[in-house]
Protein backbone atom coordinates (compact mmCIF):
# COMPACT_ATOMS: atom_id res chain seq x y z
CA UNK A 1 0.00 0.00 0.00
CA UNK A 2 2.82 2.41 0.88
CA UNK A 3 4.47 1.67 -2.45
CA UNK A 4 1.25 2.59 -4.25
CA UNK A 5 1.00 5.85 -2.28
CA UNK A 6 4.60 6.77 -3.10
CA UNK A 7 4.26 6.00 -6.83
CA UNK A 8 3.36 9.63 -7.78
CA UNK A 9 6.35 10.88 -5.77
CA UNK A 10 8.69 8.51 -7.61
CA UNK A 11 7.22 9.56 -10.96
CA UNK A 12 7.70 13.24 -10.05
CA UNK A 13 11.31 12.62 -8.99
CA UNK A 14 11.90 10.66 -12.18
CA UNK A 15 10.48 13.51 -14.26
CA UNK A 16 12.74 16.03 -12.51
CA UNK A 17 15.73 13.74 -13.04
CA UNK A 18 14.88 13.32 -16.71
CA UNK A 19 14.46 17.07 -17.18
CA UNK A 20 17.98 17.50 -15.81
CA UNK A 21 19.24 14.77 -18.15
CA UNK A 22 17.37 16.31 -21.09
CA UNK A 23 18.91 19.72 -20.33
CA UNK A 24 22.34 18.10 -20.14
CA UNK A 25 21.87 16.30 -23.45
CA UNK A 26 20.54 19.36 -25.25
CA UNK A 27 22.86 21.96 -23.75
CA UNK A 28 26.03 19.98 -24.38
CA UNK A 29 25.83 20.46 -28.20
CA UNK A 30 24.94 24.14 -27.70
CA UNK A 31 27.96 24.55 -25.45
CA UNK A 32 30.07 22.76 -28.07
CA UNK A 33 28.84 25.24 -30.71
CA UNK A 34 29.56 28.16 -28.37
CA UNK A 35 33.04 26.76 -27.81
CA UNK A 36 33.51 26.68 -31.58
CA UNK A 37 32.25 30.26 -32.07
CA UNK A 38 33.78 31.94 -29.03
CA UNK A 39 37.51 31.39 -28.59
CA UNK A 40 36.74 28.74 -25.97
CA UNK A 41 38.32 26.01 -28.08
CA UNK A 42 41.76 27.32 -27.10
CA UNK A 43 40.61 27.57 -23.49
CA UNK A 44 39.29 24.01 -23.65
CA UNK A 45 42.61 22.79 -25.08
CA UNK A 46 44.51 24.73 -22.41
CA UNK A 47 42.27 23.33 -19.67
CA UNK A 48 42.63 19.79 -21.03
CA UNK A 49 46.41 20.08 -20.90
CA UNK A 50 46.27 21.33 -17.30
CA UNK A 51 43.81 18.60 -16.28
CA UNK A 52 46.08 15.92 -17.77
CA UNK A 53 48.81 17.05 -15.38
CA UNK A 54 46.52 16.86 -12.32
CA UNK A 55 45.71 13.94 -10.07
CA UNK A 56 42.13 12.62 -10.27
CA UNK A 57 41.33 14.18 -6.88
CA UNK A 58 42.49 17.62 -8.02
CA UNK A 59 40.49 17.14 -11.23
CA UNK A 60 37.40 16.68 -9.06
CA UNK A 61 38.02 20.16 -7.64
CA UNK A 62 38.34 21.55 -11.18
CA UNK A 63 35.00 19.89 -11.98
CA UNK A 64 33.25 21.25 -8.86
CA UNK A 65 34.60 24.82 -8.67
CA UNK A 66 32.79 26.37 -11.68
CA UNK A 67 29.44 25.64 -10.04
CA UNK A 68 30.27 27.73 -6.95
CA UNK A 69 30.00 31.21 -8.60
CA UNK A 70 26.50 30.37 -9.83
CA UNK A 71 25.18 29.86 -6.30
CA UNK A 72 24.84 33.62 -5.58
CA UNK A 73 22.88 34.01 -8.82
CA UNK A 74 20.41 31.41 -7.60
CA UNK A 75 20.18 33.27 -4.28
CA UNK A 76 19.35 36.46 -6.21
CA UNK A 77 16.59 34.50 -7.94
CA UNK A 78 15.23 33.35 -4.60
CA UNK A 79 15.40 36.90 -3.24
CA UNK A 80 13.44 38.13 -6.27
CA UNK A 81 10.93 35.35 -5.67
CA UNK A 82 10.43 36.29 -2.00
CA UNK A 83 9.87 39.92 -3.01
CA UNK A 84 7.29 38.86 -5.61
CA UNK A 85 9.26 39.83 -8.71
CA UNK A 86 7.93 36.68 -10.37
CA UNK A 87 9.13 37.19 -13.93
CA UNK A 88 12.59 38.40 -12.93
CA UNK A 89 12.89 35.54 -10.44
CA UNK A 90 11.93 32.86 -12.97
CA UNK A 91 14.24 34.32 -15.64
CA UNK A 92 17.14 34.56 -13.17
CA UNK A 93 16.65 31.05 -11.81
CA UNK A 94 16.27 29.55 -15.30
CA UNK A 95 19.33 31.46 -16.54
CA UNK A 96 21.37 30.19 -13.57
CA UNK A 97 20.10 26.65 -14.15
CA UNK A 98 20.85 26.63 -17.87
CA UNK A 99 24.23 28.30 -17.38
CA UNK A 100 25.08 25.84 -14.61
CA UNK A 101 24.19 22.80 -16.69
CA UNK A 102 26.06 24.24 -19.69
CA UNK A 103 29.22 25.00 -17.70
CA UNK A 104 29.05 21.63 -15.96
CA UNK A 105 28.68 19.84 -19.31
CA UNK A 106 31.68 21.77 -20.69
CA UNK A 107 33.89 21.06 -17.68
CA UNK A 108 32.76 17.43 -17.43
CA UNK A 109 33.67 16.91 -21.07
CA UNK A 110 37.20 18.13 -20.28
CA UNK A 111 37.58 16.24 -16.99
CA UNK A 112 35.63 13.01 -17.68
CA UNK A 113 38.57 10.71 -18.43
CA UNK A 114 40.51 11.80 -15.37
CA UNK A 115 37.45 11.60 -13.10
CA UNK A 116 36.72 8.07 -14.31
CA UNK A 117 40.12 7.00 -12.97
CA UNK A 118 38.60 7.20 -9.49
CA UNK A 119 36.72 3.98 -8.85
CA UNK A 120 34.06 5.56 -6.63
CA UNK A 121 33.37 8.29 -9.20
CA UNK A 122 33.02 5.75 -12.00
CA UNK A 123 30.62 3.68 -9.85
CA UNK A 124 28.65 6.85 -9.04
CA UNK A 125 28.52 7.74 -12.73
CA UNK A 126 27.28 4.23 -13.60
CA UNK A 127 24.66 4.49 -10.83
CA UNK A 128 23.44 7.82 -12.23
CA UNK A 129 23.20 6.29 -15.71
CA UNK A 130 21.21 3.34 -14.30
CA UNK A 131 18.93 5.74 -12.41
CA UNK A 132 18.44 7.69 -15.60
CA UNK A 133 17.40 4.54 -17.45
CA UNK A 134 15.09 3.55 -14.58
CA UNK A 135 13.56 7.06 -14.51
CA UNK A 136 12.93 6.88 -18.26
CA UNK A 137 11.32 3.47 -17.82
CA UNK A 138 9.12 4.85 -15.03
CA UNK A 139 8.07 7.96 -16.95
CA UNK A 140 7.57 6.35 -20.39
CA UNK A 141 4.02 5.11 -19.65
CA UNK A 142 3.08 8.59 -18.41
CA UNK A 143 4.57 10.20 -21.55
CA UNK A 144 2.77 7.65 -23.74
CA UNK A 145 -0.55 8.40 -22.01
CA UNK A 146 -0.04 12.17 -22.40
CA UNK A 147 0.71 11.70 -26.11
CA UNK A 148 -2.47 9.63 -26.46
CA UNK A 149 -4.49 12.32 -24.71
CA UNK A 150 -3.02 15.05 -26.89
CA UNK A 151 -3.67 13.02 -30.02
CA UNK A 152 -7.24 12.45 -28.85
CA UNK A 153 -6.93 8.70 -29.22
CA UNK A 154 -8.83 6.48 -26.87
CA UNK A 155 -12.33 6.39 -25.49
CA UNK A 156 -11.92 7.93 -22.04
CA UNK A 157 -13.68 11.15 -21.05
CA UNK A 158 -10.45 13.12 -21.43
CA UNK A 159 -9.95 11.90 -25.00
CA UNK A 160 -13.53 12.75 -25.88
CA UNK A 161 -13.20 16.17 -24.26
CA UNK A 162 -10.00 16.87 -26.17
CA UNK A 163 -11.63 15.85 -29.46
CA UNK A 164 -14.55 18.16 -28.65
CA UNK A 165 -12.17 21.06 -27.97
CA UNK A 166 -10.31 20.35 -31.21
CA UNK A 167 -13.57 20.34 -33.19
CA UNK A 168 -14.63 23.59 -31.51
CA UNK A 169 -11.27 25.23 -32.33
CA UNK A 170 -11.54 24.05 -35.92
CA UNK A 171 -15.08 25.44 -36.27
CA UNK A 172 -13.98 28.80 -34.81
CA UNK A 173 -11.06 29.03 -37.25
CA UNK A 174 -13.27 28.03 -40.19
CA UNK A 175 -15.82 30.72 -39.26
CA UNK A 176 -13.18 33.45 -39.67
Amino acid sequence: MLRRLLQPVWVLLAIIFLIEAWLWDHLEPIVARAVAIIPLARFKQWLSERVDALSPAMTLIVFAVPIVPLFPLKLVGLWLLTHEYWTSAVVTILFAKLLGVGVTAFVFDVTRDKLMEMGWFERLYQLVMKLRAKAAELVDPVKRRIRELIAGNGEGWSSRTLRLIQRFRKSVHEAR
